[in-house]
This record gives structure tokens, C-alpha cells and sequence, in this order.
């Protein structure tokens, strides 16, 4: 039995992982794959990467590529979810923000530096046509410190996936004011170098048993109530989100990448383009 370890945020994205772990189809080959939820996101799974805490990550993919042109040891191995992330634009409920043009200036709460709740807080100031030199930033590591952060007013606003936020909108502890999806595929398989260079045939059967998950995930009967009850959400939101994700089953091409890259550039997330070499396995 040979151990990987892998990590991931816990949504509702991931819930087809979870079930190939549960049926046993990783041990029916002789793989014990060891999932770790990090509700702090990608800046952390960057870090675990780095440090070999863990080998596969499933992560944003501006965070990754962010953390590759600066020096992390890992390769994008496939796209893992197509379509983009909706990020919710959120305020505490009872605030006075209304509009997007409220925010200007205001100060944003991220789960660290480098995470997807930073980086996105970015591209929306551009949008926005913002000075990004005014963007201040409180760090809140995860959703439950952003309440915090919000609700005592250290922060103003935060971003986050607009569908896993839905509980706290319905809540009304947050109010949302806006959403802003990304300019690209939203979430990555990377592994890190040394792995993919010992156990290459491992990795890809992973990939092979995932992919044929993800594949028919949209088909499995009753699959919006299941992701409805694990993930406290309601049955239509999750219908809508359904409707909304396209999961993937290939790497990513080389010309989506150098667009993810000219566009991180002008954000100024990465200061040069990378070979593909260095980014794609």
C-alpha cells in the first residue's frame, strides 16, 4: 500500500474525492490516500506543498501558479474544475454598504497573503478601476474568522465562493453586495516535483480514478440532496451551483496558461512569464 497524501478545501467541489476514498477505489489499487481538509485554503496548501505536508493539493489556480513562478517545487498535473469560481462580494449584514463603489479604499479581510480571498480582492479592484496600491488587508485565516472580522467592523468587506457563503447570507449575518467570477479555470490538481518524479504511474492512476468520478458526478441519482446535507446548503442553491460547475478531466493547454499569466502579470500577481515547462506537467 503506498501512502499519498493530498489536501483540498472542504466544499462542496471536493465531495467526489471524498466518495472514491469512501468506496475504497484508491485501496483497490493498492493506494492509501490520506485526504486533509484545510478550510484556510490555497496561501496554506501552498505552504503544506513546500513543506511536504502533503503531496497532491486541489487548489485555486492563480494561487498555485502565483506560488510556482515564486519558487514552490510543484507542477499543475490537470485542470480539476473548468468553469470559474463566483466569488460573493460580502459585507456584514448591518453595515452601511450597498454598492461595489462603497467599498473603494475600504479595508478587506483575506484568509492570508497569496490565498484566492487575496488575489481576488485584487483582480475586483481592477474591475473597478481602483488604485490596487490603496487595497489594505486583514488577515482572518479562515470563513469563521471573517465573521468575526466583519461583525466587530476590523474588516469590510470580504471574498469568498458565493455558494458556500449562502448559509451566512441566509443567515443574515453577511449581506452580499456582488459577485465577481474568475477570469479562468478555478481549481488544479498540482503535485509536487519529487512525488511526480518517484511515483508517476501512481499519480496517474489517481487522476484516472477521480476523472471517471467527476465525469458522471452530475448523474449520480439524488446527488443535489447529498451535497445539499453534507454542505448545509439548500437543495435549490445546489441545483443552481450544479447547473453552474464543470468539472475536467485534461490538463490544461498551453494557451490558457499564458492568458492566466498575461493577466496575473497586469494584476502584478507574478512579476514574469514562466515557461510552460516549469508550470504544466
Amino acid at each position: 500500500m503506498k501512502t499519498i497524501k493530498i489536501a483540498g478545501v472542504p466544499e462542496h467541489f471536493n465531495l467526489p474525492w471524498h466518495m472514491c476514498i469512501e468506496d475504497g477505489e484508491f485501496k483497490a489499487v493498492g493506494i492509501d490516500l490520506q485526504w486533509r481538509d484545510v478550510p484556510e485554503g490555497t496561501g496554506k496548501m501552498c505552504q503544506m506543498l513546500r513543506d511536504g505536508e502533503t503531496d497532491i493539493a486541489v487548489i485555486l489556480t492563480e494561487g498555485i501558479i502565483k506560488d510556482i513562478a515564486a519558487g514552490n517545487q510543484s507542477k499543475i498535473v490537470q485542470v480539476y474544475v473548468q468553469s470559474p469560481l463566483i466569488w460573493g462580494i460580502h459585507v456584514a449584514a448591518n453595515s452601511s454598504y450597498n454598492t461595489l463603489s462603497d467599498l473603494v479604499n475600504k479595508k478587506v479581510a483575506i484568509s492570508r497573503m497569496g490565498s484566492g480571498s487575496h488575489l481576488m480582492s485584487i483582480v475586483n479592484a481592477q474591475n473597478q478601476n481602483w488604485n490596487t496600491e490603496n487595497l489594505q488587508f486583514e488577515i482572518v485565516n479562515t470563513i469563521d474568522g471573517a465573521v468575526e472580522s466583519l461583525t466587530s467592523e476590523k474588516a469590510d468587506y470580504f471574498m469568498w465562493e458565493r455558494f458556500m457563503t449562502q448559509p451566512l447570507v441566509d443567515k443574515g449575518i453577511f449581506r452580499r453586495i456582488a459577485d465577481c467570477p474568475t477570469p479562468w479555470p478555478c481549481f488544479v490538481i498540482a503535485v509536487r516535483n519529487e512525488v511526480l518524479e518517484q511515483h508517476p504511474k501512481i499519480i496517474e492512476q489517481i487522476l484516472n480514478i477521480i476523472n471517471t468520478t467527476t465525469e458522471e458526478f452530475k448523474l449520480i441519482p439524488s446527488i443535489d440532496r447529498t451535497l445539499a446535507s453534507n454542505y448545509n446548503q439548500k437543495v435549490e442553491a445546489i441545483q443552481e451551483w450544479l447547473k453552474l460547475t464543470r468539472w475536467s478531466q485534461k490538463q490544461m493547454t498551453a494557451q490558457t496558461l499564458d492568458k492566466i499569466m498575461e493577466q496575473l502579470l497586469k494584476l502584478q500577481i507574478i512579476d514574469k512569464k514562466l515557461p510552460k515547462e516549469s508550470i504544466l506537467k
